[in-house]
């Protein structure tokens, strides 16, 4: 059963109403929630902006650094993070995050959850290609990410969904991948209720990963809602980046909400909209990435931020428009 092991609210880590500071980053300090039989802390790490710097997913990403890839990677288990998101899809010339997650963290720890997502497809180029839909791509697809992170099971696979139809074919296949020993935990992404409905009338799911923070659409705010009423872990992504996608946060396009609780609080805007997702809820999680060390400690520290009750309200009304 997924449940709750600590609250939103809770100032165990630090007062009400008080900052992180550096001396004392970890993602413990943002609580924990079940990820099927394996406990998480809230703040966790996504991988899509390691192997390039600028815009991710794009044919002429510039690689990033190797060696600083792989400081953030282990940098980011030493801070406490366990669960990371992934994809075989994330890669640049020369780097792919999967083989980053390989080199950097193996042999994997059994409190490390790796999280990885099927479904979308790139070519050897860089260039999307048609989705998985059929059992036998998406057996490809898992066995891919069994290949370059160098494990015999994968921790918990997402289907990444496009579009409206029925999933219950895609779907449906992971479960029997689950059942051979391959998988073991699903979960959905980019999904509408009637798809989430359809998935658990197959086989359980763990987590829902869906574009999420500020300023999100009334519709994603359904699927959080849904998500706790049945206690699914909430795990949105583009939290900070918002409208910006892959190509990251927007400069200057901050609602004024946003920045006066980030001044108030000598903290950055990131750092706001990260503790505001938390705030959601205690079954949402949050895997901001970054290839940054600095960036990822601030990120990290975000988790201990706890919003007062004024300052909650004012970034609602940012998030409501």
């Amino acid at each position: 059963m997924t449940s709750m092991t600590s609250d939103t609210t809770s100032t165990s880590a630090s007062p009400t109403g008080a900052s992180p500071t550096s001396a004392s980053v970890s993602a413990a300090s943002s609580g924990t929630w079940q990820l099927g039989d394996r406990t998480v802390h809230r703040i966790g790490f996504g991988t899509m902006r390691l192997p390039q710097t600028g815009p991710a997913l794009v044919p002429d990403a510039v690689p990033r650094d190797r060696d600083q890839a792989l400081r953030v990677l282990r940098r980011a288990v030493e801070l406490g993070v366990n669960h990371i998101d992934t994809a075989a899809f994330y890669f640049s010339p020369l780097r792919s995050a999967n083989e980053l997650i390989n080199r950097a963290l193996a042999p994997y720890s059994d409190a490390l959850v790796i999280a990885t997502k099927v479904g979308p497809a790139r070519g050897t180029d860089g260039r999307w290609i048609d989705h998985a839909r059929t059992p036998e791509a998406l057996r490809a697809q898992v066995e891919e990410n069994l290949r370059q992170l160098g494990r015999d099971h994968l921790d918990l696979v997402n289907l990444r969904i496009l579009g409206t139809d029925s999933i219950a074919e895609r779907y449906g296949a992971l479960a029997e991948l689950r059942q051979a020993g391959l998988i073991r935990q699903l979960g959905l992404s980019n999904v509408h209720p009637h798809q989430l409905t359809e998935a658990r009338a197959i086989a359980p799911v763990t987590c829902v990963q869906n574009p999420y923070g500020i300023g999100a659409s009334p519709a994603q705010d359904e699927v959080l809602r849904l998500c706790g009423e049945q206690g699914i872990a909430f795990v949105p992504f583009y939290a900070i980046a918002g409208a910006g996608r892959e190509g990251g946060a927007a400069a200057g396009a901050e609602p004024g909400e946003v920045r006066t609780v980030a001044e108030a609080r000598g903290v950055s805007t990131a750092q706001v909209r990260l503790a505001w997702t938390l705030h959601r809820g205690p079954h949402v999680l949050a895997i901001p990435g970054t290839g940054d060390v600095a960036h990822l400690e601030d990120n990290i520290a975000a988790g201990a931020l706890r919003l007062t009750a004024e300052e909650l309200a004012l970034l609602n009304r940012a998030h409501s428009g």
